[in-house]
């Protein structure tokens, strides 16, 4: 949890809001997007905890019924963004498309982990991940097709809301999870993570030294 945390702030901060300020050249709109993921995802995670999401994430069983709907709204913006930069041609790119598959298996070992032990059968389990990559995959889908005549500043608003909604996401269950189970070590970890992050973006061609 902590290396998929320490990957997802390096794709947001290099690869999401960095190109969202780009295209929104001055505009303000990269702000406005960044406040209103904080905003939807924030409501959304409060709705969602009603229907037993709040421990989605809880490897040790505590799930409250592993609410398959609570892990999709972790998905929705991030696949979104993968179909955005489909039509861009790469504005993105293959970096924060890895930065996602990173971040994205510690948090289904760790829930998938947590909801065996909460006693979910196996079928069920397998069945529950199978909607949500459906539902990922319409994501990307509706990115890549809703958006192909955007203005720079509707990209950038996009872009900036993916990020809003993933770093609200990273500090209210990502990182209180991977603290209670990993301790002081979730520093030193969610620091490689981010390394590791950064170096694919500094290879894809995303600029650094």
């Amino acid at each position: 949890m902590a290396f998929g945390a320490g990957v997802l702030i390096s794709a947001v901060a290099f690869d999401l809001v960095e190109e969202a300020s780009e295209k929104s050249a001055g505009s303000g709109w990269a702000a406005v997007g960044l406040f209103a993921g904080y905003l939807v995802f924030f409501f959304g995670d409060r709705l969602i905890d009603r229907f037993g999401g709040s421990k989605r994430k809880d490897a040790s069983g505590n799930q409250e019924g592993g609410s398959p709907l609570a892990i999709v709204l972790d998905g929705i913006p991030e696949s979104m963004v993968i179909g955005l930069t489909i039509f861009e041609g790469g504005a993105v790119g293959a970096a924060y498309l890895a930065a996602v598959f990173i971040s994205n298996l510690p948090e289904a070992v760790s829930s998938t982990s947590g909801l065996t032990a909460d006693g979910w059968a196996r079928s069920r389990i397998m069945w529950m991940w199978i909607v949500i990559a459906v539902v990922a995959g319409l994501a990307s889908l509706a990115g890549y097709a809703l958006f192909q005549d955007s203005s720079p500043d509707t990209v950038a608003f996009v872009l900036s809301f993916a990020a809003g909604a993933i770093i609200t996401m990273l500090a209210s269950t990502m990182m209180p999870e991977a603290f209670e189970h990993g301790g002081k070590w979730v520093g030193v970890v969610t620091t490689l993570g981010f390394a590791v992050a950064f170096t694919i973006h500094v290879l894809d061609g995303g600029g650094g030294p």
